[in-house]
Parts: C-alpha cells; sequence; structure tokens
C-alpha cells in the first residue's frame, strides 16, 4: 500500500542529553529524533519544521542536533530573545532555522510586547516568519498587529471555538494556520480545516505535533485521513505538504 505523503511542519524533539526545564510543573518524556523516525515510519516524509516548546527555553543546543539528524529538509522553528545579535540569528539560518515561535499559552518565549518589532526584524534579516502558540479567543487587540506582519502562522487551529471567527478574519488576511494538534481543539477539526481552506487554499500547514505533549489525545494516523475526506485528494496534497514546503522554503 502506498503511503501518504507529508510535511510534518510541527514536531518536537526532546532529547535528554540536551538542557530541559520544567514549565508550570510540567517535565516532558524523552522524543528523540530516532524516536520521531520510527512514530512517522508509516508515511512517506518530505521534511518538517522542529518545533521548540517551552520547556526548551532558549536552548538551541537540542534543535541544532536535531536539524542535523533528520537533515536538510527539515526546519528549525526556535524561541529567542528579541535582542539576538544578527550574527547569531545569520547563524541559526545557516544550520536550517527558519522562524521564531512566540508562546503565548506557555511561555518559555519573548514576550508579545516585542512582537512586532521582532518579527520585522526576523523577517528583514533572514526573510524568517513568526509562529503563535495562542488560543484564538485571545488573539483581541493583536489581530491588528498580526496582520500587518510580513510572515505569520498560528498553531494548533487557534485552539478554541469561540476565537475561531477572529482566526478566520486573519486567514483572509493571509495569515497561515497549522492543521495540527487535533487532540487539543474544543471543535470538530474537519469543520474548522473546510472552512480555512475555503478562504485561502494555501493556508493551511499539516503537521502531526508530537509527541504532543500534555495534549487530550496524541496524534494518530486518521487524523491524515480526516484531512483526506475533508477536502478530497487534490486539495489535501496542498494541506498536507504542498502549502508547508513553500512556507518553510525547502525545495
Amino acid at each position: 500500500m502506498k503511503k501518504v505523503k507529508i510535511f510534518d511542519a510541527h514536531l518536537h524533539i526532546i532529547d535528554p542529553r540536551f538542557p530541559v526545564t520544567p514549565n508550570q510543573g510540567y517535565l516532558p518524556a524523552s522524543f528523540t529524533a530516532l524516536d520521531y523516525v520510527k512514530s512517522v515510519e508509516n508515511f512517506e516524509v518530505s521534511g518538517g519544521a522542529i518545533v521548540s516548546g517551552s520547556f526548551q527555553g532558549f536552548d538551541q543546543s537540542y534543535l541544532l542536533d536535531a536539524l542535523d539528524t533528520l537533515g536538510s529538509r527539515f526546519a528549525g522553528v526556535t524561541q529567542l530573545p528579541a535582542d539576538t545579535p544578527d550574527e547569531e540569528i545569520l547563524r541559526l539560518h545557516d544550520k536550517g532555522v527558519r522562524a521564531v515561535r512566540f508562546n503565548v499559552m506557555r511561555g518559555g518565549s519573548e514576550t508579545l510586547r516585542r512582537l512586532d518589532h521582532f518579527a520585522r526584524r526576523i523577517n528583514d534579516l533572514a526573510g524568517w516568519h513568526a509562529e503563535l502558540y495562542i488560543d484564538s479567543q485571545d488573539l483581541g487587540e493583536l489581530k491588528h498587529t498580526i496582520s500587518q506582519l510580513p510572515a505569520v502562522s498560528i498553531d494548533h487551529l487557534g485552539l478554541s471555538k469561540r476565537g475561531f471567527p477572529e482566526l478566520l478574519k486573519l486567514v483572509d488576511q493571509g495569515i497561515k494556520v497549522k492543521a495540527t494538534g487535533f487532540g487539543r481543539v474544543d471543535f470538530e477539526p474537519a469543520d474548522a480545516i473546510r472552512l480555512i481552506h475555503k478562504l485561502n487554499p494555501e493556508a493551511l500547514l499539516f503537521g502531526t505535533d508530537l509527541p504532543s505533549t500534555r495534549a487530550k489525545r496524541a496524534f494518530q494516523a486518521s487524523d491524515v485521513t480526516l484531512i483526506r475526506e475533508a477536502l478530497g485528494e487534490q486539495e489535501a496534497e496542498k494541506v498536507l505538504y504542498r502549502n508547508a514546503l513553500a512556507w518553510y522554503g525547502i525545495e
């Protein structure tokens, strides 16, 4: 049976060889690059994005090691303080990092107070985009700022049904949304995926969210099936890999 092709736009690597700090009392279990490879062996993985978690703070050592292990078709999404020197950003770019994450839900990242300035700076300097882990019902006054930034994605379908209408407004203005973390949301993912895709077929970026830390349920293969059934084979290909390949600049 032919494997389904994906680009995994959201995964975490947790390697005990590198610093990990408890976040809100939570310390994740180990999930190394080799564990990840085994977890997705039933898919044709065309690349992915390794995303720094709250418990990894500003550490880059684990990320650079994971990028080296998984190869050039994987990009890094790191967390950095806004006063990071240009030279360090460009060094990380050379190693495969392509975005900075603002973790509003859990912390461990730069604050939203620096979002506008820092997101513009990294885009001007290295072509990076900003990724936000935020509940869509908390977008509030950020909507205008986010809509004006050069390149932004929002994690896990925005998480909440209550804020979903605000998320759709941002999609209509060009914001990307990760079709990830179906075990984190409080609504039916298929309905949300169809609505976002209808507004912008290039907006959705699939990811496994492995190892699904703190989620009510972990990623499962049926999440990919859900996308294919919601959109049909041809349009699902955009969500499952084509959109993310373009977004992260993987040739």
